[in-house]
Formats: structure tokens, C-alpha cells, sequence
């Protein structure tokens, strides 16, 4: 940890974000402008991310695979919505060493058309088919605008490809990924989210239907944490893939596409963490305790060993900071890395035969005996887990505004953020306007409570769904 301060959160809270990257050592810049350093710190909380999902997907059936870097323009021009679509953020390779290519390729934004490329060749039957695919890699779209894991010309990020032999098969796999999304952000992550539907707008270029995961941060505006595509069969025909059904006759497949980055870092950081650091649940913390002997006396030193044993052994990840730094120094460290717990043990501590635990949410400090450790620990990580969630939820709903009228949602896009819920006529006149207007874009039309209860609000037209709208990074 260094020295500097952290801007308070409710003063400037953009400052506070990177504030917050920078002292818990997470990402620093790098001379590649618009692309970032994740430190060990923060790759380490990747790493917690993918391990948790990759298992999730190789449950469900999923194989990782690995495809190029590199796509050749012709191959990404076959599907005219998803080119046009990346377009403008797509890096273009136009020489190999001194020479120039005779075609010139793009830096992947995304894999669809690899995918199809390389499906075309390998489906033949329908016993091919379910085929799913996972792929953990990097990605390039050239933002004009970054900031660390929000957004950045370079991305870590996973992508699954699916391949089915009925709509029906794919729409339902599009749904089961999203779920697997909303079930890790809520029980890991400990993020509240909106489930729903993107309009057709904002959907995937060339998807017949976007569904996407809506999370608020702590100032109210939106972050897309994941989303999950139905194409149908727009690749499959644009690519000209056929199998041979149980009948012997050719038909087109029907494909899905979903993804999440590190981005979900981003907005962990965004959504738990205070004006003393990182705040980070217990369900997704590299290191879960940070044991800190006040001195480093042989009876000390002999229970911290004996404790990060048992912990070790129970597998609950811990350190000991052993270090010349003073206890302060040490406590605040453990404030600002986010640690879910410390564990103080100072030779007043033994005489009592206890230590004190302080809790990283709440900065709580609690006398636990030292019998009682190991007990004590779980139900406080399980509290804090639940804590973060409660909070977080609490706060967001706070900030969901059910409106009416025009002048309330005017009203309401001039605050520091929150979700409107509004009726919509469906018409992407009303969606452009209130945005242009308002500044504020649609998040997603729910899967549930979605009936409308009055007239559009931008129009007065009738309305044919309810629909959320917010500001967004």
C-alpha cells in the first residue's frame, strides 16, 4: 500500500474509483495508451472470477476452445449488421514485418465470425449438434475513452458459442447462460442486478435478440455486466452452415453468443467499497483474513501460526503480515486491500485468550475467544457476504424511480443518477429522443412486473411494455 490519500467517494467519486485502483495496487497505466497493467492483486481477483464460471460452464457441457487474434477482413464482412456494428472500434493490422499484407485483418473485437468459420467445417449431423464452445482470451475495440476494467482498448474477457439443431434449443441455452450470469453476480459478487431484454436498438450487431444483466452502481448509473445473444440463424446462413437432420435432409443451425469481462471488477469496486478502499465479498476475495501480530513475541507467533494452519486446512485463504511497518499502518493496509476480515493478537490478547476480529464491511472490531476462532470466522464471512448484498440492494432500489410524466423524468435525468421505470410505446423515436434529450439510455425491458400502466411517457402514446432507462458507464 502507498501513502495517498483517498478522495472521499460522495465528493468526486470518479476521482474516488481510480483512487481506490491505484492505493490497492490493482491496475497501473501503461505506455501502451488506452490499455492497462493489472497488478497481482487485481489479476488474482480475475482469477477467483474465471475459476468459479469456467466450472459453472463445464457443468452445463461447455469445452474451452482457443481461436485467433487475428481476422481477415473478408471473413468479418460476411454478416453486414455485426461489421457495420464494430465498425468503428475495430484495430486493422495492414503489415507482416516490412511487408504489406494482401489482406488486411482485425485485431478480434469479438469471435462470432472465427467461430462460424471453423463451425462451417466440423458440423455435419445432427449428432454434432448441441456444440458448446468457451473461449478465454483477449479482445481489442479501439475506445475512444478509458478507464481501468470499465472500459479499455485491450480486454480480458470470455466468450461461449453455441451451436443447436432447433430455435427453441438455442433461445433456451440464451437464457440458461444469462441466468448463470445473474446466479454468480448475485452469490459471488454480492451485485444486485436487473434482468431483462435489450431493445432493438441496443442489441448485439447481428442478434435476433440481446438479454442483459443491469447493475447500478453506488452513484446511481448503470453497468452492463453481462449479456447473452440469440442469433438464430443470421450467422448459420450468412455462412452458409448446414447439417443433415435425422431425416437426411440439410438444415440451418441456430447459434448463441454470451460474454462478461473484467469489467465485473470494475463494478464490484463501484458497488461495495468505501472511503478507506476496497470493500470485497468474502465469496470472490483472493484472501479471505489478514492475520497482523501486534508484536512478534514466540507465544504470538505461535497461535498466528496455529491459526493460519487451521485456516489453511479449512480453506479459508489468508495472510500474515508479519512486516516492521507499524499496527496501524498494517490496519489501514487491510482496510484498503479489502480484506473481508482482519485478526489482531497481541500478548494482552493471549493473556485474555482471545483476539479481536475486525470486519471489513462494517469496520466492526468483536472480542472472539480463542476456541471459538475458526466457528466465528465462517459465520462472520457468511454475514458479510450477506451484508453486501443487503446493502447494495437497499440502496439501489432507492434510487428506481417509477415515473410518469416527461417533466419528472427531466427532473430525474438532472440528478446524480438511478434508474427511471417508465412506460414505452416501443418506438425507437421515444428511445432516441430521451436519450438525445435526456441523456439517459435504455437498460432493459424486464422479464418481469413489465406490463405497462399508462401512456408512453414520451409520446402519450399507448404503451406496450414498462422499460428501465439510466445513465451508464
Amino acid at each position: 500500500m502507498n501513502n495517498e490519500k483517498i478522495t472521499k467517494r460522495d465528493e468526486d467519486f470518479a476521482k474516488w474509483y481510480t483512487d481506490v485502483i491505484r492505493v490497492a495496487d490493482l491496475v497501473d497505466y501503461s505506455s501502451v495508451k488506452g490499455s492497462m497493467i493489472i497488478r497481482p492483486y487485481g489479476y488474482a481477483i480475475w482469477e477467483k472470477m474465471v475459476d468459479v464460471l469456467d466450472k459453472e460452464f463445464k457443468k452445463l457441457g461447455h469445452q474451452n476452445v482457443q481461436m485467433p487474434m487475428f481476422i481477415p477482413e473478408s471473413l468479418l464482412q460476411v454478416e453486414k449488421d455485426h461489421v457495420e456494428g464494430f465498425a468503428p472500434e475495430v484495430a486493422w493490422v495492414t503489415h507482416g514485418g516490412n511487408e504489406e499484407l494482401e489482406e488486411r485483418m482485425c485485431v478480434r473485437p469479438t469471435s462470432e465470425t472465427l467461430f462460424c468459420d471453423h463451425f462451417k467445417k466440423i458440423i455435419k449431423s445432427y449428432r454434432d449438434l448441441p456444440l458448446l464452445y468457451n473461449q478465454w482470451c483477449t479482445i481489442v475495440r479501439w475506445e475512444r475513452t478509458t478507464r481501468p476494467f470499465l472500459r479499455s482498448r485491450e480486454i480480458l474477457w470470455q466468450e461461449g458459442h453455441t451451436m443447436h439443431a432447433t430455435a427453441k434449443e438455442a433461445l433456451d441455452e440464451t437464457l440458461r447462460m444469462l441466468k448463470v450470469y445473474e446466479d454468480f453476480q448475485r452469490d459471488y459478487l454480492a451485485m444486485p442486478v436487473i434482468v431483462g431484454k435489450k431493445t432493438d436498438k441496443e442489441k448485439f450487431a447481428g442478434a435476433e435478440e440481446t438479454y442483459t444483466i443491469e447493475a447500478m452502481m453506488y452513484d446511481g448509473v448503470a453497468l452492463q455486466n453481462g449479456t447473452s445473444h440469440y442469433f438464430g440463424q443470421n450467422f448459420a446462413k450468412a455462412f452458409d452452415i448446414k447439417f443433415l437432420n435425422k431425416d437426411n435432409k440439410l438444415e440451418t443451425p441456430y447459434q448463441t453468443s454470451w460474454g462478461c469481462t473484467t469489467r465485473m471488477i470494475g463494478g464490484l469496486i463501484m458497488t461495495h467499497s468505501d472511503d478507506a478502499g476496497l470493500v470485497l465479498p468474502p465469496k470472490i476475495a483472493p484472501i479471505k483474513i489478514d492475520i497482523i501480530p501486534i508484536k512478534d513475541t514466540d507465544n504470538v507467533m505461535k497461535l498466528v501460526n496455529e491459526l493460519k494452519l487451521k485456516f489453511e486446512e479449512s480453506d479459508i485463504s489468508c495472510i500474515v503480515d508479519n512486516s516492521d511497518k507499524s499496527p496501524g499502518f498494517k490496519f489501514a493496509n487491510a482496510e484498503v486491500k479489502g480484506y473481508p476480515l482482519r485478526i489482531e493478537i497481541g500478548p494482552r490478547d493471549l493473556e485474555n485468550d482471545k483476539v479481536v476480529i475486525v470486519r471489513r464491511d462494517t469496520l466492526e472490531k468483536i472480542d472472539v475467544k480463542v476456541e471459538d476462532i475458526l466457528t466465528k470466522v465462517n459465520e462472520l464471512l457468511k454475514e458479510i457476504q450477506d451484508n453486501l448484498y443487503n446493502r447494495a440492494l437497499k440502496r439501489r432500489d432507492s434510487m428506481i424511480y417509477n415515473l410518469n410524466t416527461y417533466d419528472e423524468l427531466r427532473e430525474m435525468s438532472q440528478k446524480e443518477g438511478g434508474f427511471a421505470f417508465v412506460n414505452w410505446c416501443g418506438n425507437v423515436d421515444c428511445e432516441n429522443k430521451i436519450k438525445d434529450d435526456l441523456g439517459l439510455k435504455s437498460r432493459c425491458i424486464p422479464f418481469t412486473n413489465n406490463e405497462p400502466d399508462g401512456k408512453c411517457i414520451c409520446c402519450g402514446g399507448e404503451a406496450k411494455t414498462k422499460i428501465y432507462f439510466g445513465k451508464q458507464y
